[in-house]
């Protein structure tokens, strides 16, 4: 064993072992303490719950006795009845129905209630009327005098998932007098709980005699049956309390749990639940504060026996360190040594004959590097000018077939937009044919514009006009001229364009040769599909607005996908175009300061995003 570890041993033994555990000693006692602080705040929060529970449920109580007892119910009137009824609804928010029963416990007229929470007062649904007139029974009323009320069994209340229980209120004297029926919902007790539970004491539920949460802080655990370890340490719903408040502890996961019976003879109980590991979270904290004070102030010796004992080995171990790498070839490896020693002349040394075979080294690997690159240049200038010759070809080839296009089309297209605009002239404005006609004139003009759009790809003779243009006004218009032709081929087109969505800025005519571009390459993929269909979506992405074209086709092959966008390039079966589609239209929402691009597997379907800058 080296000298440093035995000192760290030693100051180990003789001062952290020590303090350590002095330090759990004090912190086991602090824990005890704690645990004892915390049930006897329990104990009282359990107890002083229990009455608030009781106060604010005897007084909704009390309240409906005492406006019972005030009015004459027998000699009243149809409508004073139902005023007494809402005078009853009124005396507490938390009265949700009031109706009257005859001294059987059948309903007489109208029952009281909202069907929408109003001033505070829960809603109501008629089909709860049968539960309400169940959940109470009024035979044990009948011997007693007027005012005299009874409580029922808790129930759920409406989908909400409060709970709420029934009070029945004798009206008059005698065995055949009628009975006024409240629903009471244990929303403001929830109220009262979620305030006793804000000090951090944990979770307070109000649980029936069949251990069911009617009320609870934690909203979720509404009308939920108590875990079964609680369960298991309470006593019979029929059998009192042995004390006041109980308490006990249940594990997995540790808590400590407090109850109160609620007094007045009320059947309820108040559980209180606090995490364990949450109350004696500081002293824990403690524990580990403690734990990384021992582990650090071990490292610290560790370290410093390490400083003191190993600086001449690390000096020696500089110099062999130096060495080996010169003998790799890591000529500019310097070997740093302090002092006016032996070790520091070596060291002077080894850095000098470093310098100098670091030196020449340098010197033969800048003329390689001189090569190399001269080599790269040229390379680089050879593939250059290849491409730029390809381009120039295939530029060439575009710019003749659209000079001959523009020249056996344009003259044939001027006759037709000739006549159909004579046509047009005969027609009414009411004539059916009109449209139509209308339609061939905005084709044949299109068929003009790709001709110039041609010309323009690979001339670049025309600009692009750019002005804000209503995306959504655009593929409508485009689909005007393909919807019919689309569904004529068995093909189901969805459209889901965003509303509001504003204005891009491209050239209207170019944008519209780009939307029929992408739905011709869609139609023409699902030519031989089982399942057909399209589907055309705009919207907002980024700042940005988008159309997204896709198809269920026989999508694009991943080595292809690149080629896609070149001039005269086609995957089509049926060989309909040269393949300037999708180059046309690159170059327009190029043109447009936008992007394209596509998303596509194999026998999966494409789906082609153009991207434009908003207006």
């Amino acid at each position: 064993m080296r000298l440093y570890q035995q000192l760290v041993l030693f100051m180990l033994a003789a001062t952290v072992l020590p303090l350590a555990a002095v330090g759990f000693l004090l912190l086991s006692r602090a824990e005890a303490e704690l645990a004892a602080r915390i049930d006897a705040e329990q104990r009282s929060q359990a107890s002083a719950t229990a009455e608030a529970v009781s106060a604010s449920l005897m007084e909704v109580v009390d309240a409906l006795a005492r406006s019972a007892e005030m009015f004459d119910w027998q000699s009243a009137t149809d409508a004073e009845t139902a005023g007494g009824l809402r005078l009853l609804y009124g005396q507490s928010p938390a009265v949700s129905a009031v109706l009257k029963l005859d001294a059987n416990g059948h309903p007489v007229g109208a029952p009281v209630y909202r069907a929408q929470a109003v001033d505070g007062h829960p809603a109501f649904h008629t089909e709860g009327l049968e539960r309400l007139v169940k959940s109470v029974p009024v035979q044990p009323l009948r011997g007693g005098g007027k005012g005299q009320a009874a409580l029922g069994t808790a129930y759920a209340h409406g989908d909400e998932g409060h709970s709420a229980v029934a009070v029945a209120v004798k009206l008059a004297e005698g065995e055949g007098a009628p009975y006024a029926l409240a629903e009471v919902v244990f929303t403001p007790l929830e109220a009262v709980l979620r305030r006793r539970a804000a000090g951090g004491l944990g979770r307070i539920d109000l649980v029936d005699e069949d251990r069911r949460v009617l009320a609870s802080s934690d909203p979720e655990r509404r009308m939920k049956v108590l875990a079964p370890e609680l369960v298991a340490h309470l006593v019979t719903p029929t059998a009192p309390l042995p004390d006041a408040v109980r308490s006990f502890r249940v594990e997995a996961p540790d808590r400590r749990v407090s109850v109160a019976r609620v007094p007045q003879g009320l059947r309820f109980d108040v559980v209180v639940e606090v995490d364990e590991a949450t109350a004696l979270a500081p002293v824990r904290a403690m524990r580990r504060t403690v734990l990384l004070s021992i582990g650090g102030t071990f490292l610290v010796l560790l370290g410093l026996g390490g400083l003191f004992t190993r600086r001449l080995n690390r000096r020696l171990a500089d110099v062999v360190e130096g060495a080996e790498a010169y003998g790799r070839g890591e000529l500019d490896k310097r070997v740093t040594v302090r002092g006016q020693d032996e070790l520091s002349e070596l060291a002077t040394t080894f850095n000098r004959m470093g310098a100098e075979l670091e030196s020449a080294r340098a010197k033969l690997l800048r003329w390689n590097d001189d090569l190399r690159t001269r080599v790269d240049e040229a390379t680089a200038d050879l593939k250059a000018a290849q491409v730029q010759l390809l381009e120039a070809q295939k530029l060439a080839a575009v710019g003749q077939l659209g000079a001959g296009v523009a020249h056996e089309i344009n003259n044939p297209l001027a006759g037709i937009l000739g006549n159909v605009q004579l046509l047009m002239l005969d027609r009414a404005s009411g004539d059916p044919d009109l449209s139509t006609l209308q339609k061939i004139e905005q084709s044949a003009k299109r068929c003009k514009e790709i001709t110039q759009n041609l010309l323009r790809f690979s001339q670049q003779r025309e600009r692009a006009e750019l002005r804000p243009v209503d995306l959504n006004a655009v593929v409508r218009d485009a689909l005007s001229l393909t919807e019919h032709q689309t569904r004529s081929e068995g093909i189901t087109l969805v459209t889901e364009l965003k509303q509001g969505l504003g204005r891009v800025r491209a050239d209207p005519g170019h944008l519209s040769q780009v939307v029929l571009a992408l739905l011709s390459n869609a139609r023409t993929a699902m030519l031989k599909t089982p399942t057909r269909l399209l589907t055309l979506r705009t919207g907002e992405r980024d700042g940005r607005a988008f159309l997204e074209v896709e198809d269920t086709g026989k999508g694009i092959a991943a080595h292809i996908r690149p080629r896609i966008f070149e001039p005269f390039f086609t995957t089509k079966d049926v060989w309909s175009n040269v393949g300037l589609g999708l180059s046309v239209a690159w170059r327009v929402v190029t043109e447009a300061g936008g992007t394209i691009d596509v998303r596509s597997e194999a026998g999966q379907g494409a789906c082609f995003t153009v991207t434009l800058p908003k207006a």
